[in-house]
Formats: C-alpha cells, structure tokens, sequence
C-alpha cells in the first residue's frame, strides 16, 4: 500500500502546483461550493494520471481501485472533496478499464452517488461503466445484472442513470 500512498500524494502534490486561482473559483462557482478546486485544468489532470501510471507501473487491481479511492476522498480530516482529486479518480479507472471486475461495481456505487456534479457523474457511467458491463461475461455478467436491477429501483438518479446505461449490454 506503500505505493498506493505514494501515487496519490504524487497526484495530489502535481494538481495543486497545476492548479490556478481563477480557474478553481471558476470551478467552485459552477459546482456551487459542493466541491473545492485545485484549479488545474483537465488536460493536467489527465497528464498527471499518465504520468503517475508510468512513476508507479506495478500498481495492480487492488492498488488501482484503492487509489482511485484515495483521490476520491478528501485530501486531509475536515477538508471538502477536490473536483480534480475525484476527476483525476475517474480518469485512473478509465486508464486501467481493463483491470476492473464486476465486484468494483460496489465502489462504482459509492462514487456515483458521492459525485456532487454530473461533470464526474456522467463520465463515470459512459468511460468505466459501460465498458466495464461490455467486458464482462458468464456469471460475472449476470452478478452485475443482478447489481443493475438493484439501482434501477434506487433514489438516485445517478444510479437510475447507471442502470439504464447497464442495461444496453443484456
């Protein structure tokens, strides 16, 4: 896990030093204050992700998923989520879409209905989603229908979104 914590502070320490005023007030103001900004664009974060994989290349399924976390969460006790943290997440799971299995959907959950902003939202259904359920097959498939009958019911329009999504690969 050593290097799990290495990569996110490597993340987190890169955004914040890619990161502008202007752009992070502009950020917080479209997302209403629901998530702070680093201010770093997407191109950088993007950047960031790809360099971080390259620093940290035997970063296997569960270190992938659980840095995916790390981002998602706040960076330290009392602070507010970070947009770039939680995009930079998404753009994790979107790199290493081929590592993901049908137990990841549970985190999926979790990070869809934490989201605060389709702007992580909707990436999250059509670039980790949708080709995660594409891949599977044989009962991995069927426990991830399973799991999209079960948001299809939820509250959360997030999650109804998902199912929806899901239910293209029957």
């Amino acid at each position: 896990m050593t290097a799990v914590r290495e990569a996110a502070a490597f993340i987190d320490r890169t955004l914040q030093n890619e990161g502008a005023w202007y752009r992070a007030d502009e950020v917080e103001g479209r997302l209403g204050g629901s998530l702070a900004s680093y201010g770093a664009s997407v191109g950088a974060v993007r950047g960031t992700v790809r360099d971080a994989l390259r620093k940290f290349p035997d970063l296997d399924h569960h270190g992938v998923v659980f840095l995916a976390s790390a981002l998602w969460g706040v960076p330290k006790p009392g602070s507010r989520p970070v947009f770039e943290r939680r995009l930079a997440a998404v753009v994790l799971l979107q790199a290493r879409i081929s590592m993901l299995r049908h137990t990841d959907l549970t985190r999926i959950e979790g990070f869809l209905r934490s989201a605060m902003t389709a702007e992580l939202a909707q990436p999250l259904i059509t670039d980790v989603l949708d080709p995660l359920l594409g891949a599977l097959e044989g009962q991995d498939r069927k426990r991830a229908a399973a799991v999209l009958a079960r948001w299809q019911a939820d509250p959360d329009h997030q999650l109804r979104a998902a199912a929806r999504i899901g239910g293209n690969h029957d």
